[in-house]
């Protein structure tokens, strides 16, 4: 992606097909984070990097009996990536042809290497019912972050729950984190 690309871009996106279907039906929604629009180094010069996601709609029953290397998984998780994709060329419409690097995952990709529970994407938290917690907790001196901490979940708010709790440690911590963050920003320019 150009500069100029990049300017036209938003960070995060969120796609809904049908509003009255609601966020939980299948195939009706769609988040995208676009973290480079805000940092070009996450990406090598000229693209960026991107994160398409559903939001923890995908049926699990689907996929619990396939094994990961049979050729049914495969084209299952060829079948069930066009909704992201057709979402995707909404936003970039030559994305399949640009694309440099792709990775797919389905809910086994996120039991096996996120041992999440039935491949579940982030927590399972009913709007108006509950929201994430913050980074303190009961025990002294153990913080959280991560995709299950506020403010949820995609690229963009896990920083920032890093943020948070690093911030959270004390905020005399902040200069010495910000000189860090410099010391590694002139190191990957150089």
């Amino acid at each position: 992606a150009t500069m100029e690309e990049l300017e036209t871009l938003q960070a995060h996106y969120m796609y809904m097909d049908d509003w009255e279907r609601g966020i939980e039906a299948e195939d009706n929604a769609v988040l995208v984070s676009i973290p480079s629009v805000h940092d070009d180094t996450l990406a090598p010069a000229g693209q960026a990097v991107l994160h398409a996601y559903t939001p923890a709609t995908e049926d699990y029953s689907r996929w619990e009996h396939l094994d990961r290397k049979s050729d049914e998984y495969k084209s299952l998780k060829e079948e069930r990536s066009q909704y992201l994709w057709q979402v995707l060329e909404k936003i970039i419409p030559d994305i399949r042809s640009r694309s440099k690097f792709v990775q797919v995952g389905t809910p086994l990709t996120h039991q096996r290497f996120l041992r999440r529970h039935k491949g579940s994407y982030g927590p399972a938290i009913k709007a108006g019912e509950g929201s994430f917690p913050f980074p303190g907790t009961p025990v002294k001196g153990l913080l959280l972050t991560g995709d299950s901490c506020f403010p949820g979940i995609g690229v963009p708010a896990v920083a920032g729950s890093g943020l948070l709790t690093a911030n959270s440690v004390s905020f005399d911590s902040i200069k010495p984190q910000l000189a860090v963050l410099e010391k590694l920003k002139q190191q990957v320019q150089s």
